[in-house]
């Protein structure tokens, strides 16, 4: 008997996560003689829990083909609600929708958190005897999700675009360094990615032959706001101007700091912000180059753009969803779709499947290789192994009177038949 199929998105989303979805949701549809109807958890995992489900089998063909190039999770939401092992009620809920609703398949796309919660799902189903197979589908900017040595996977979609981004933002503010310098003479920009470095890293790849005063402090680098200080008064007498992209997780003491649902810090929310610390401390101690520091914190829109989204990634973000469906089918539950390098020269990715058990709760920094010996910038193989990340050329999307036209799906949420439930963490 065919099964239903549910698909939900957790965490920050990231510029090609639609084109995830449009994956699940067209390999769902290939796989028409075991799946009937599919749907799609309204934010996430609380979406499931408040049986809050939209049917995405009766959206318009149009709107499916647009999540492509679809940035952020605007289409059906994401949420960053943290399912904990003492959260019984919540798990017991999970399960009473997905045998409420004839479901046979559950799609989660996410990050390490959101895999820890669906192999707990899988977990579970399977103790309870209940028929369910839970496929991961990897996402985060941060690339942080696996193991240094990229056996379990060489790189998460989403990660390609917001390298693309940086690599873009970094060309023209050396452009807007360059010609204010004699008044702004230190440039400092904060990237996200809390403890690891790949994104302040992704700085690099718009300046790969090093022709900009540019100096990177990734958050396994160590440096502290002194050390930082001696390199770019250091750079200042050298060239007269100084870039300085800085990780969000850069130890700078207290922050304010706010936290979200899963428990990490949340900078956007906090009091201030590691640039601004960097920008007062280098003005207050004096510089050696006549002007200021200005910061700059490009925040939530590094993640949440779709003009700089890379087509590799936009690809490989498709295909690897496909890929979650055709392991659900043909292998059954507990496993996570992964994205692996066949070879650099040409640059091939290839599509396999990784235990959810040993990806949940992984954690991947940057590899201590890839940093230079002085902590401020990365080696030139770390440039090997993203430039191929960002592709070239721009994305197909589509403009309706001059504006981005988006996907967006009607709210059609299925008939509810339990009864009303608050979660645990929202009581």
């Amino acid at each position: 008997m065919k099964k239903n199929a549910l698909v939900a998105q957790s965490g920050g989303p990231s510029p090609v996560i639609n084109a995830t979805l449009q994956g699940v949701i067209e390999g769902c549809l290939s796989y028409n003689e075991h799946i009937d109807k599919i749907y799609a958890g309204w934010h996430g995992i609380e979406g499931v829990l408040f049986e809050e489900l939209i049917d995405v089998s009766s959206q318009p063909e149009e709107e499916i083909k647009l999540l492509k190039y679809t940035p952020a999770a605007g289409v059906i939401g994401t949420c960053r609600y943290k399912l904990k092992e003492n959260q019984s009620e919540d798990f017991e809920r999970i399960i009473e929708v997905i045998k409420a609703h004839n479901i046979g398949y559950f799609f989660y796309i996410g990050g390490n958190d959101s895999m820890d919660t669906a192999n707990k799902v899988s977990k579970l189903a399977r103790e309870k005897g209940v028929e369910l197979v839970v496929t991961g589908v990897p996402k985060t900017i941060d690339n942080d999700l696996g193991d240094e040595n990229f056996t379990l996977i060489d790189h998460t979609p989403g990660y390609g675009s917001t390298a693309r981004y940086w690599a873009y933002l970094i060309q023209n503010i050396n452009e807007e360094n360059k010609g204010m310098c004699v008044s702004e003479c230190v440039s400092v920009i904060q990237a996200m990615g809390r403890k690891s470095g790949f994104i302040t890293a992704a700085a690099r790849l718009g300046d790969p032959d090093r022709e900009m005063p540019l100096q990177l402090y990734m958050a396994e680098s160590n440096h502290t706001l002194e050390t930082l200080a001696e390199n770019v008064n250091r750079q200042l007498k050298k060239s007269g101007r100084c870039i300085v992209v800085v990780n969000e997780g850069f130890n700078v003491g207290d922050l304010g700091e706010a936290y979200d649902g899963f428990g990490h810090i949340e900078y956007g929310a906090s009091k201030t912000t590691v640039a601004q610390k960097v920008v007062n401390y280098l003005n207050e101690i004096g510089l050696n180059a006549r002007g200021n520091v200005t910061g700059q914190v490009p925040g939530v829109i590094q993640r949440s753009v779709s003009i700089y989204a890379s087509r590799v990634d936009i690809e490989e973000a498709y295909q690897v969803g496909m890929k979650a469906v055709d392991i659900a089918i043909k292998e059954g539950t507990g496993w996570m779709a992964t994205i692996l390098r066949a070879s650099d020269q040409p640059y091939k990715a290839v599509f396999d499947k990784v235990p959810l058990e040993k990806i949940a709760n992984s954690v991947r920094y940057l590899p201590s290789h890839w940093i230079s010996s002085d902590g401020i910038d990365v080696t030139d193989d770390f440039i090997k192994y993203a430039m191929p990340l960002i592709g070239d050329g721009w994305p197909d999307i589509k403009l309706e009177k001059g504006l981005q036209r988006f996907a967006r799906f009607n709210l059609n949420f299925i008939d509810k038949k339990l009864k009303e439930y608050v979660p645990v963490n929202l009581r």
